[in-house]
């Protein structure tokens, strides 16, 4: 990102915007497993399938994603397979910072207490 110009910069906070949604993120998953109608995506989801148009449009004016009509469907695919790498890595990096603040929370809890004044105490 360094020395982008600023109109580039928007651009990218926009690209980061567009994933900023969960409903969005669990499109793209599903959509991993290949490409799937407007109206199966909704089931899937349990919206309405103009809501997952609505989200689906912002993700193809990102780049996201592809969109072919057939008869009275709309199917949808990934257009860009490189944001499930992206994904994967601050999904990792989330469960890091989760592992690593789970283990300093485990720091404070004292062990159960064992031995001879373990049974002084009962």
């Amino acid at each position: 990102m360094e020395g982008l110009p600023d109109e580039a910069l928007a651009q990218v906070a926009a690209y980061f915007q567009a994933l900023s949604e969960p409903t969005r993120l669990q499109l793209l998953n599903f959509l991993r497993q290949g490409e799937r109608s407007v109206g199966e995506l909704a089931q899937l989801c349990g919206y309405s399938s103009a809501n997952i148009s609505r989200h689906l449009a912002l993700l193809m004016q990102h780049g996201l994603v592809q969109r072919e009509g057939r008869g009275n469907s709309v199917f949808y695919r990934i257009a860009d397979p490189a944001v499930y790498a992206l994904c994967d890595l601050v999904c990792g990096n989330i469960a890091r910072q989760f592992e690593r603040t789970a283990q300093g929370r485990a720091a404070f809890v004292l062990p159960a207490a064992k031995g001879p004044r373990a049974r002084a105490a009962k």
